[in-house]
């Protein structure tokens, strides 16, 4: 991996780039997206065929792996926010050019399927990023969410996350994470997931227990959990078995993840569910298991 290199902040007014990378978006949340945005006085910016679609895809791997790189390159853009996840992203890295983000440092914000973007940005350009919301809902990211959000890419410090302490203990270490379930598709690949010296911290939707185990166990097995410091685990949205009352998904965590005698924190506010709250991918933050709190220790990016 690259040294690490914090992206660049965004000064109040700044251009915000919107891209497709995964599956087609519908036309009311982007607009509702777009307006959100504005509102909060960015100039926002984007493809003329950013609502394309082919099957369930917006777009073709090219166009999507285009649109991505003219961002990039655009010097008027300063930041970048996916308008939403579903799936695409691991069919359009190979045509990204990872010394080109390198060098615009610009943020790219967004979460689910993004995942795999901010693993590959993180481990193949060495740039920090945001897992946070994108244009998921019909009204667009929440006053909360979107408050947090200018204040992450202008590089203000972020009130830390609050959630359940589960495993007692303090750790520091850069955060690492997302989807469990793009963490466990990046084994193998140049992104591949680096727990080490990490806080891995996690989030799904729509996931029955039995398959978190599963990727949870591939994450073991594959060496990525006992060399994290800690673990913060998100929203576990309707990861449920209508079959099988038990185990449950909390039952699943504690049972792989509490048994490590590493910080534990669940129910940190971020993921499918709202709020859905920034945090920047590659950079400091403390974990404290007893107290049930995820701070950050330094910003995402360098102050404009």
């Amino acid at each position: 991996m690259p040294r690490l290199r914090k992206a660049r902040g965004v000064r109040p007014g700044g251009c915000i780039g919107i891209a497709a990378p995964g599956f087609a978006v519908d036309r009311a949340r982007f607009e509702a997206g777009v307006r959100r945005l504005e509102s909060a006085g960015y100039r926002v910016r984007w493809r003329e065929d950013v609502l394309a679609s082919q099957g369930y895809l917006a777009g073709s791997d090219e166009r999507r792996a285009a649109e991505l790189m003219e961002l990039v390159d655009d010097p008027e853009v300063a930041a970048i926010v996916c308008a939403r996840g579903g799936y695409g992203a691991h069919r359009v890295l190979s045509r990204l050019d990872p010394r080109r983000v390198r060098a615009a440092r610009k943020p790219l914000v967004g979460f689910s399927d993004v995942t795999t973007l901010l693993l590959w940005q993180l481990r193949r350009a060495g740039l920090t990023g945001f897992h946070g919301p994108m244009f998921d809902r019909e009204r667009g990211p929440s006053d909360e969410e979107l408050a947090r959000l200018v204040q992450a890419l202008a590089g203000e410090a972020l009130a830390p996350l609050s959630g359940s302490g589960r495993a007692g203990g303090r750790a520091e270490g850069r955060l690492v994470g997302g989807s469990l379930t793009l963490l466990a598709a990046s084994l193998g690949t140049p992104w591949e997931v680096d727990t080490r010296g990490a806080l891995l911290v996690f989030e799904e939707i729509g996931e029955k227990p039995y398959a978190l185990d599963r990727d949870l166990s591939h994450l073991a097995a594959a060496g990525k959990l006992e060399p994290a410091l800690g673990f913060g685990v998100g929203s576990l949205l309707g990861c449920e078995d209508p079959k099988r009352s038990a185990p449950t998904a909390d039952d699943v965590v504690m049972e792989i993840l509490g048994s490590l005698g590493k910080p534990l924190v669940t129910g940190l506010p971020f993921g499918h569910e709202s709020p859905n709250l920034i945090w920047p991918v590659g950079v400091r933050a403390a974990l404290d298991g007893e107290r049930g709190v995820l701070e950050l220790l330094e910003s995402g990016v360098v102050r404009p």
